[in-house]
């Protein structure tokens, strides 16, 4: 299934394919442990109770320049929200966190539904059947479609069989635009995913199970990134999406502190861009500093 009308010149697709490099957002979860979210609660849960916070955070990122904003729906599935006791709220809380991310943005702007790992095995790792899997990435999608999502990212995934079901659910039950990202650690050996899968493996096995748009996100500071992003670019012609973190996060006075400045990272946002990179964005640690960082670095302010 594709966008039913592919010649909308708000289409993310076709401002990629026009040569511009799109803003997308920093953390979700960091802004929300600023604002309120306890340690160990559950951001899902906050799309139906503070409503004002998923709001604002949304709009402080289309402010700063994004042009593309996240759900707040990482844990959005079944299988992490019944670890709070919400199992039966899982549509609920993915259908209002699309409204309410689409509810700050403009006519040229982008709400992209935040899907991340089940925290499952497939069998015969774990006890979860593909079929089960599906459906409730299906559940998740179809969801995220309804509030009025513009794409998925299905991000920070470690095995290729759990991104694949994620993105044909969202291929076979929904006309979103959809990204598939992976998160990879670098070892003696050099970059590899939790699960043993390279980036150029990602990107063309990404690509082969159907997503419009491939990448990577979290795990790693920017010039990581780099490197990761060139690698991927190698393999694939599919438009490119980096989400970075701000540096490995380190401990003092008792707080979870990221290193790496706006403005350091905003020197390396654009050799992400040279190395042909389409959509650039922050994951763990960083704000909305940073995304007005990258906004000014890309001459988009």
């Amino acid at each position: 299934m594709h966008n039913e009308n592919p010649s909308r010149k708000n289409d993310v697709l076709c401002r990629i394919k026009s040569g511009e490099t799109l803003i997308s957002d920093g953390a979700t979860g960091t802004f929300l442990q600023q604002n309120g979210l306890e340690p160990g609660g559950d951001p899902e849960e906050f799309n139906a109770t503070r409503p004002d916070v998923v709001k604002r955070m949304a709009s402080e990122y289309f402010l700063s320049g994004s042009d593309l904003v996240l759900t707040n729906s990482f844990g959005g599935t079944v299988y992490r929200q019944s670890h709070y006791g919400f199992g039966d709220r899982v549509a609920e809380f993915n259908k209002l966190a699309a409204e309410h991310a689409k509810s700050q943005a403009t006519k040229d702007k982008f709400v992209f539904g935040s899907v991340g790992p089940t925290g499952e095995f497939l069998q015969p790792l774990g006890n979860v059947s593909d079929g089960e899997m599906y459906d409730a990435f299906k559940i998740q999608v179809t969801a995220l479609e309804a509030g009025g999502a513009d794409g998925v990212v299905i991000e920070t995934m470690t095995a290729m069989e759990e991104a694949s079901l994620a993105i044909q659910a969202a291929k076979e039950n929904t006309h979103l635009t959809v990204a598939a990202t992976m998160t990879f650690d670098k070892g003696p050996r050099g970059y590899f995913t939790m699960m043993g899968i390279t980036p150029e493996q990602a990107a063309s096995g990404l690509a082969e199970s159907g997503a419009d748009i491939v990448g990577t996100n979290c795990g790693n500071g920017i010039d990581n990134m780099i490197e990761i992003a060139e690698r991927m670019r190698s393999a694939t012609a599919l438009p490119l999406l980096v989400h970075s973190n701000a540096g490995i996060p380190g401990m003092e006075k008792g707080e979870i502190i990221y290193p790496e400045s706006p403005e350091f990272m905003a020197e390396r946002f654009l050799q992400l861009k040279e190395v042909g990179v389409n959509i650039i964005g922050g994951c763990c640690g960083t704000g909305p500093a940073h995304i007005e960082a990258l906004a000014k670095a890309l001459g988009k302010r």
